[in-house]
């Protein structure tokens, strides 16, 4: 029996179904993480059962050689994902950074109180 490289694509894409799965179950991914690869994952189990998709979106886009759009619209999602990580990534630096602020005045304002605290003591 010989496994062409559909059936291997399609069986990728369900086990990359299956591991975001279990990654949101036992709480390592997130919600929208999530949906990003569980979408990830639908698209290579459907153009794994379906290759011919591909080949009718290029030849209606015009593209001389479809399987080159494929390559082109994974490395537009691949900077797309790119993109959204380091805007997340700038929104944390800029909570975290903000969260630091707000402990440093409440340390401060601690640390006068309790001066306060030992001179009336005194």
């Amino acid at each position: 029996m010989v496994i062409t490289y559909q059936w291997i694509t399609a069986i990728l894409g369900v086990f990359i179904a299956g591991s975001i799965l279990y990654l949101v179950r036992r709480d390592h991914l997130h919600g929208p993480y999530a949906i990003w690869w569980l979408l990830v994952a639908i698209i290579t189990t459907v153009l794994g059962i379906w290759p011919q998709l591909i080949d009718k979106l290029g030849y209606s886009l015009g593209v001389a050689y479809p399987p080159v759009l494929l390559l082109v619209l994974a490395q537009g999602m691949m900077l797309i994902k790119m993109l959204t990580m380091d805007i997340e990534r700038s929104r944390q630096e800029r909570r975290l950074r903000h969260l630091a602020q707000h402990m440093a005045i409440l340390e401060s304002l601690i640390e006068d109180q309790k001066q306060t605290e030992n001179n009336h003591r005194e």
